[in-house]
């Protein structure tokens, strides 16, 4: 008996967190202003209003099994939004506002999807895996869709009000030595916490001794790239690298913004002189370049996770460690919350921004697809993808748990991330 309320109530639990994570990504469509939903802030990605149907067919396509006298009441539209995109091959969407249906039709079938998911969750017969799959799918989207419409021209959106960030003076550049250990990356098939099909099997990997920045890299730091034209020295970059930069004409941060012989910084609604003290967000790419012009290199998934030792997690974290679960739009300098920092004493690892690693998304020893989701991570062992590690401010902290892994291609410009360097 008392195990069958442990079960009743942790799915009670998991049903609160889908009321939660539906709130936060009904509020970025509320930012938009209506006229702007059928707008595509993001070369690479589906038009908005692609999302408003995305998060209720996904739930819908993932559940609808477990009720099996439930019948598709739009099989067309389940498969139109079904899937996002991730064009690895260089090749852009060229749909028109016109292909898409209209505004009135995506509103009804998305409400009906999550009307028909609500009867199903109702049912109590939906197994905690697929909960919490349905709940961090939109969580994450409730990341992505705030980096998406972080480029959406300032006009078009809604401002929202936001925490003020604590000021502790200027940062000095420290690096930290750490010294050879082991570390576990991975999740264990026995923990009780759940995890993404790429984050088994947990082992453990020896990490030789290596120097690592205490902070992220600030604005400021990588200005001083910028002046010292980092990006028209060939000799810094990859090939592959070089090869995208000059191709898309990239000179400098995309979240950046030349105002005369200065520099301002896009934020959510707003644009401010460039903060020094902000870590920069750039891709893998950039973040390569500028490790290389400083005579260092972007550290491996396992050193990250080694320096990373002893930070607080999830149910331990309070407000005093960073900015997550969406508490604010924008970053906050490097060195705002000193309680954060690890046991070797290297700061801001959890929140402020991903960190781009130097390693290739791979599976992990004893890797088995979802069989609900084969193609979740399965599709982007290609080589074409890195780990990035830690969290931003728009990442709730759930997953804030070692074991997460995100990845994104080495030139996506877009998302939150920035990097620190990593040396010997």
């Amino acid at each position: 008996m008392i195990a069958a309320h442990r079960h009743i109530d942790s799915y009670k639990a998991l049903l609160a967190r889908v009321d939660r994570a539906r709130v936060e990504t009904d509020r970025l469509f509320d930012l938009v202003r209506p006229d702007s939903l059928y707008d595509r802030p993001i070369p690479e990605r589906h038009r908005i209003v692609f999302y408003i149907g995305h998060l209720e067919a996904f739930d819908w396509n993932l559940l609808r099994p477990a009720a099996s006298n439930l019948p598709p009441f739009d099989a067309d539209l389940d498969r139109l939004f079904a899937f996002g995109i991730d064009p690895v091959d260089g090749g852009l969407p060229t749909d028109q506002p016109s292909d898409w249906p209209s505004l009135d039709q995506v509103r009804l079938y998305s409400a009906r999807t999550r009307e028909a998911v609500d009867a199903i969750l109702d049912e109590g017969g939906v197994s905690e895996v697929l909960l919490n799959t349905a709940i961090e799918h939109r969580l994450m989207h409730a990341e992505t869709l705030a980096y998406m419409l972080h480029q959406l021209p300032l006009e078009k959106k809604i401002p929202q009000p936001q925490v003020d960030v604590p000021e502790r003076g200027q940062t000095v550049p420290e690096v930290v030595e750490i010294p050879e250990g082991s570390v576990t990356l991975g999740l264990s098939r026995n923990d009780a916490t759940f995890g993404w099909d790429n984050e088994y099997d947990a082992h453990t990997v020896n990490v030789p001794a290596f120097t690592i920045d205490r902070y992220k890299v600030t604005n400021g730091q990588y200005l001083e790239f910028v002046r010292a034209g980092g990006y028209q020295d060939r000799s810094l970059w990859k090939a592959e690298d070089w090869n995208w930069k000059t191709a898309h004409n990239i000179s400098h941060p995309v979240f950046w913004k030349r105002a005369g012989e200065a520099w301002h910084l896009r934020t959510m609604f707003d644009e401010i002189p460039l903060p020094a003290s902000w870590p920069v967000y750039v891709s893998q790419g950039e973040a390569s370049a500028y490790a290389c012009w400083s005579g260092k290199r972007l550290p491996t998934e396992a050193e990250w996770q080694r320096a990373a030792e002893g930070i607080p997690r999830e149910s331990k974290l309070g407000p005093e460690h960073g900015y997550f679960d969406f508490a604010r739009w924008d970053p906050a300098p490097v060195n705002a919350f000193p309680r954060a920092s690890s046991t070797f004493g290297v700061d801001g690892l959890l929140a402020n921004g991903w960190e781009w690693t130097a390693s290739p998304f791979e599976p992990f020893s004893g890797f088995k697809a979802f069989p609900f989701y084969e193609g979740y991570s399965a599709n982007f062992f290609d080589g074409k993808h890195y780990v990035m590690k830690g969290g931003s401010t728009r990442t709730d902290r759930s997953m804030l748990r070692p074991s997460f892994r995100n990845w994104f291609q080495p030139h996506y410009q877009y998302v939150y991330a920035g990097f620190r360097c990593a040396g010997k």
